[in-house]
């Protein structure tokens, strides 16, 4: 019976932790603005030759923008102990793809399960 007793208070404890360290969406906006932006710098911006300071210097300044874009192309499903993230995007510039991504937010972290990109 202890056990049984003892068993229950760590899934209580477990639960009550994922609870509160459950990310919400400001967090996942500053996460998913900060990987897109990393993504153009790497990909799109490697491939503006000798733009390539002046574009990562604009994506850098951007990062507002970009966490405006994620907010507003993200729907939350919050279940309390984690919440699952899905965000659909398309901008009309050379070199940015389409981007579908789903995201496990929990324990403050975020992991991105599945990811679609497709170029323009």
């Amino acid at each position: 019976m202890k056990a049984v007793v003892g068993a229950g208070v760590v899934v209580l404890g477990v639960g009550a932790a994922m609870a509160v360290t459950n990310p919400g969406e400001t967090a996942y906006q500053e996460y998913a603005g900060d990987r897109l932006s990393t993504y153009l710098k790497e990909e799109a911006c490697s491939q503006a030759g000798p733009l390539q300071n002046t574009c990562e210097s604009v994506v850098e300044s951007s990062q507002p923008e970009l966490q405006r874009l994620v907010a507003n192309n993200t729907n939350r499903q919050n279940f309390v102990l984690f919440s699952l993230y899905h965000t659909e995007f398309s901008v009309p510039i050379p070199g940015v793809p389409a981007v579908e991504a789903h995201t496990l937010g929990g324990f403050r972290q975020f992991h991105i399960y599945e990811l679609k990109t497709e170029k323009q």
